[in-house]
């Protein structure tokens, strides 16, 4: 039992470290692109190459798909624990309700990632 919760919580700091390289590649990827991009006059229309667009907009889907489903998780864990000690010391409930919130502030932050992606390539 042990064992396979140490893998389960492994897999998911995994997929949490994917999640930020992901994003972090493509923000490095959209900043290389931005001199060129704004180099060029207002008149002209902005093309981008289109294989960067989709590296964009896959890298957006993947920090909000990641960081919802570790969020998801960490709820799960959090939630199941913070309803076992509220059952047996219901003043603690304020306490495990920040606690909560922290773990769904793990998707806000993917979401907070893929806007900032979008706004880059618009």
């Amino acid at each position: 039992m042990i064992e396979s919760t140490r893998g389960r919580s492994m897999l998911v700091g995994a997929v949490v470290v994917l999640a930020v390289i992901v994003g972090a590649g493509a923000s490095i990827l959209l900043l290389a692109a931005a001199p060129a991009v704004a180099q060029t006059p207002a008149a002209v229309a902005v093309r981008l190459d289109p294989q960067l667009m989709g590296w964009a907009f896959a890298s957006a889907a993947l920090s909000t798909g990641l960081a919802a489903l570790a969020a998801g998780y960490a709820v799960g864990r959090v939630g199941s624990a913070a309803v076992g000690a509220v059952a047996e010391k219901p003043e603690l409930f304020g306490r495990v309700l920040v606690l909560v919130g922290l773990a769904e502030g793990i998707a806000i932050y993917g979401l907070i990632v893929s806007i900032l992606i979008l706004n880059r390539i618009a």
